[in-house]
């Protein structure tokens, strides 16, 4: 078999990392100096390589982040309660392996949404499942899949997925089916998977945007009592590399 079949059954095989490799060291006669085993080593490592690399890209487009949020870019210097101790040990992702939320709370520009995104970004390097969602937008999804037949199926995606966040919770008040929509997503999702909670509403207060005694007990109880809590304060930084 000359190396063009060779390059041929690689592509079939789906190999396609693998074969443009082996193309390349054949044109440039480069694989001389390497043994049969160091360079099937070589090829291996770049295949396997790629397929990561292909993952985390459909891990990130899966996640639909508004931003380009990550570690590297959280700014540490401004005055608004952010410990970098604590967050560098939830940058760990040992929460998600915990089965463990975060909530961070604080005023409107204050970079809430950038540093769980940041979390997210992480996540999906570590190739982690993760889905990021306006906290409105989804419920307002569910309902109108609630008219369609489509809601344990919109349901369910929200429950597998490893990490999921929801980003400005409780900006309106929750109404009947807002509510139970919530209740299905945290009660399914409870010491299961991690899910990260961004609003600028203090967590006392929950129980006047949720409303319904009962129902946001048991939110409450399902979120707050396995939560990290990130409490930011100061002025906003949208003038700033951080939006909210």
């Amino acid at each position: 078999m000359n190396n063009e079949q060779t390059i041929q059954k690689l592509k079939e095989l789906h190999l396609g990392a693998m074969a443009n490799l082996h193309h390349q060291y054949i044109r440039d006669n480069a694989s001389a100096n390497l043994t049969p085993d160091e360079y099937l080593a070589l090829l291996t490592d770049h295949q396997w390589e790629d397929r990561q690399n292909k993952k985390i890209q459909r891990l990130l487009k899966q996640a639909k982040f508004k931003q380009q949020a990550d570690l590297a870019s959280i700014d540490y210097a401004h005055s608004r309660n952010l410990d970098k101790n604590m967050f560098n040990r939830l940058a760990t992702l040992d929460f998600i392996k915990r089965k463990e939320n975060i909530i961070a709370t604080g005023a409107s520009g204050t970079g809430k949404s950038f540093l769980i995104q940041a979390l997210g970004h992480q996540a999906c390097i570590s190739e982690i499942s993760t889905i990021y969602l306006n906290t409105a937008r989804i419920l307002k999804r569910l309902k109108l899949s609630k008219v369609d037949g489509t809601y344990l199926k919109e349901l369910d995606k929200l429950v597998k997925v490893d990490l999921l966040i929801l980003d400005d919770f409780g900006l309106q008040s929750f109404d009947n089916h807002a509510r139970e929509a919530i209740m299905d997503i945290v009660d399914d999702r409870y010491n299961k998977s991690s899910t990260i909670i961004a609003t600028q509403i203090p967590v006392s207060a929950w129980y006047d945007v949720i409303g319904e005694g009962t129902i946001a007990d048991a939110i409450l109880d399902r979120i707050v009592s396995s939560s990290h809590r990130i409490d930011l304060v100061g002025d906003s930084l949208r003038k700033g590399p951080l939006n909210a």
